[in-house]
């Protein structure tokens, strides 16, 4: 049963630093394809990074490229979103999802507010 949790996320004041975790269970984890979304209030929800299976290549969304950094731990079954120079445009609840097949399975979410 494929399961994935968020967490790390928090209220931080512009300019600081956030790392998200996301714990994965029921499948092999390195093998597939993780995403990191996210979704303000009245926005729809958007891709900020991605990291594939296999040689384990990202891509970043334009509005986060030099700040976020995603990466996995294949030992820990966890991927990682590592957020640097928060701005309040990234206030968000972000979500991790996993592809399998042409199956996506999404974590619940966690909250993050950057404001002073």
């Amino acid at each position: 049963q494929v399961q994935l949790v968020e967490s790390g996320g928090g209220l931080v004041q512009p300019g600081g630093s956030l790392r998200l975790s996301c714990a994965a269970s029921g499948f092999t984890f390195s093998s597939y394809t993780m995403n990191w979304y996210r979704q303000a209030p009245g926005k729809e929800r958007e891709v900020v990074a991605v990291i594939t299976g296999a040689g384990g290549r990202t891509v970043y969304a334009d509005s986060v490229k030099g700040r976020f950094t995603i990466s996995r731990d294949s030992a820990k079954n966890t991927v990682y979103l590592q957020m640097n120079a928060l701005k309040p445009e990234d206030t968000a609840v972000y979500y991790c999802k996993a592809v399998i097949g042409l199956t996506n399975y999404w974590g619940q979410g966690t909250q993050v507010t950057v404001s002073s």
